[in-house]
C-alpha cells in the first residue's frame, strides 16, 4: 500500500466491532505497515507488557470466523492456523513504540485518526437521535410519520443482493 494514496477513510474500512469494541486485525495492520504479519506478532510479544487486553487480545475462533464471513474473506492459501490478534485504538498507539520505521509511523497516525473520526461520528449519531426523541417527545403524534421517516433515512442502506436463478426481461 502507498502511503500517498492511503487515506483515512479507506483505514476506517480496516476497522471492525468485535466484543462492542472497534478493533484493527494484526493482519490489516501488517499491511499497513508494510511487514509480515508474523513479524509484527514477534515484536508484539517481545513487548507483552505494553498490550494489556483492553489494547490487545486474540480473537477466539468462533469471533474470527463469523468476521471473516461478514467481511467475505475466505482462507487464503490454508488459513492461518490461530485466530488474529486484534488491536484497540490504544493498542494501535501503543505499537508505535514497538515499530518504528517511518513507514509504521505514518500508518499509525492514519488508523489513530481513522478511529478518532469514527467515534467523533459515532458520537454525533448518539447526539442526533437524542435530539430527534426529545423533539418527538416535545411535539404531537401529528408528527410521528415525519420523525419515522427520519429515522429510517438515517438506517444505513441495506446491502445488495444478487438473485440466484433466471431473472426474466422486463418487458
Amino acid at each position: 500500500m502507498d502511503s500517498d494514496v492511503l487515506s483515512v477513510g479507506d483505514v476506517e474500512l480496516l476497522i471492525h466491532e468485535v466484543r462492542g469494541i472497534r478493533i484493527i486485525l494484526d493482519e490489516d495492520i501488517a499491511a499497513l505497515y508494510e511487514v509480515e504479519t508474523r513479524q509484527l506478532v514477534r515484536a508484539v510479544q517481545r513487548n507483552v507488557a505494553r498490550f494489556p487486553d483492553d489494547f490487545m487480545f486474540r480473537l477466539s475462533q468462533d469471533e474470527f470466523d463469523e468476521l471473516r464471513t461478514a467481511l467475505g474473506r475466505t482462507g487464503q492459501h490454508g488459513g492461518r492456523r490461530k485466530a488474529p490478534y486484534a488491536f484497540t485504538e490504544h493498542g494501535v498507539a501503543m505499537l508505535s513504540g514497538v515499530l518504528r520505521s517511518d513507514r509504521a509511523i505514518q500508518a499509525n497516525v492514519l488508523v489513530v485518526r481513522a478511529f478518532v473520526r469514527m467515534r467523533t461520528v459515532i458520537l454525533a449519531h448518539r447526539e442526533l437521535v437524542a435530539r430527534i426523541d426529545e423533539l418527538e417527545n416535545r411535539y404531537d403524534t401529528q408528527f410521528s410519520i415525519v420523525f419515522d421517516a427520519i429515522r429510517q433515512l438515517m438506517l444505513p442502506p441495506a446491502p445488495a443482493r444478487n438473485t440466484i436463478g433466471f431473472t426474466p426481461p422486463d418487458d
